[in-house]
């Protein structure tokens, strides 16, 4: 059981396979007041298999014994009365609908042909499959809110590691970075919002908006596609652009808004409650290369004066780096999107990263360097060389806070563990004979 319930999950199976799935059903398990069907576990199988491209002899076994977590941490969530709201659940199915239809260009023509149903039938089958989710995670995290982990106890499990079998840690390096995104200069701010009132001029004389939009618009996701975004709810747009576009009638053309993107003009097709369809131009004024030159320069003065000035690095970064830079937050470091954490092996930084702190010593600060921001635009920053450790074996000195990432989990793992062993004990427990031979789900059965 320490093993199975290591990470305990509801899968939400039906929005990442085929709705369709045909199994000869029947009630396999009863687990407090929650039953468990032969399609749970052969969906759960199945899945795997897609995945791996093979499956362990005793797959069943001990995807039966996970699902018996599972529904014990749900029997218990609705003893201890804990609440999901309807609203909760309806957000969180928008967003997993969403994000499949961008995967199918937002047709739901596809995604209906895909899953057989139609994609109210769909939410509704699964509505509350994913209620269930919701009520294990919390319940999960509700038993766990109060374990914490102590120095003492971290020292104590990397003593328990075998010398032999301690991992073995790359080069790491922790960067800090200020970044400085070109600004448009006014003659091309004028430029593009002269444009995009002619464009608006001649919509209004007659001349059609999805032409225009194919010939002019900057957006190219929405631009080939006569300027249509398809559906989105409150919240999708940025402000400026969603403060307009709740504010016009169906049909009406919006005068020139200004976001951070450029000039827009928004058609508002049809409307339905907080979620719209519109069309819209999008017109960017241009980056020219004075622009990015004096972007290069702002930032090599803001090297020269931290260097020459001693400046605080971290009040540097609130002044000048760019707010809308995933790092300004983070007192500028950046953060490794494998990990989650500050850390970067050498082999995970980009080919530029690299080269410029390979002849860095700790506490430089390089030269402005060219990049892509977010936005997939031309930014630049200055890098400082925070730290960087030599290759070695995990140790507690260098690598303390992985070591108590991992102790930590060992001893949520310990705790779930014991806590479902002695909720066992006053839950009644049921298991068809088909699964007599499944040695790991011995234990959920009482003798």
């Amino acid at each position: 059981m320490k093993n199975t319930l290591a990470h305990i999950f509801f899968i939400f199976l039906a929005l990442s396979t085929n709705a369709q799935v045909e199994v000869i059903d029947k009630v396999i398990g009863t687990i407090g007041g929650e039953y468990i069907l032969l399609s749970e576990v052969q969906e759960q199988k199945k899945l795997i298999e897609s995945q791996q491209g093979f499956l362990d002899e005793n797959a069943e076994c001990m995807i039966l014994d996970n699902v018996l977590a599972q529904k014990l941490l749900l029997n218990q969530s609705k003893l201890d009365s804990i609440v999901v709201s309807d609203e909760e659940i309806e957000t969180q199915l928008d967003a997993r609908f969403e994000r499949i239809l961008a995967y199918m260009n937002n047709d739901v023509s596809q995604f209906e042909s895909y899953y057989g149903q139609t994609m109210a039938e769909v939410r509704n089958q699964f509505r509350e499959d994913l209620k269930s989710q919701i009520l294990v995670e919390r319940m999960q995290g509700q038993i766990m809110s109060n374990v914490k982990i102590t120095p003492a106890e971290v020292k104590a499990f990397y003593k328990t590691i075998p010398k032999d079998s301690l991992p073995y840690f790359n080069s790491e390096v922790e960067i800090g970075e200020i970044v400085k995104s070109p600004k448009v200069n006014k003659v091309e701010n004028l430029r593009a919002l002269t444009t995009i009132t002619e464009i608006r001029a001649k919509i209004m004389a007659g001349e059609k908006f999805e032409e225009l939009a194919a010939i002019h618009s900057a957006d190219p996701g929405s631009g080939k596609n006569g300027g249509d975004l398809g559906w989105a709810k409150r919240g999708t747009y940025v402000p400026e652009f969603e403060a307009a576009v709740y504010t016009l009638e169906p049909n009406e053309i919006s005068e020139p808004i200004e976001t951070e993107f450029g000039y827009h003009i928004i058609q508002l097709l049809e409307r339905r409650g907080n979620t719209v369809h519109a069309r819209h131009i999008l017109i960017k004024p241009n980056i020219t290369d004075a622009d990015r030159e004096l972007a290069k320069q702002q930032l090599d003065s803001i090297r020269n004066v931290i260097i020459s000035d001693s400046l605080n690095w971290s009040m540097v970064i609130k002044k000048f780096s760019d707010k809308k830079s995933a790092s300004y937050n983070n007192n500028g470091n950046l953060r490794n999107p494998k990990t989650g954490d500050v850390y970067f092996e050498i082999g995970d930084l980009d080919p530029d990263m690299y080269f410029t702190i390979d002849t860095m010593q700790v506490g430089d600060i390089s030269h402005p360097l060219e990049f892509m921001n977010q936005s997939g635009e031309t930014s630049y920053r200055i890098i400082k060389l925070k730290s960087r450790t030599n290759p070695h074996k995990a140790n507690l000195q260098q690598d303390y806070s992985k070591i108590q990432k991992a102790a930590l989990e060992s001893k949520k793992n310990i705790y779930i563990n014991d806590w479902v062993e002695e909720k066992v004990k006053s839950t009644f427990v049921k298991i068809d004979p088909m699964f007599q031979s499944c040695e790991i789900v011995d234990k959920w059965v009482k003798k």
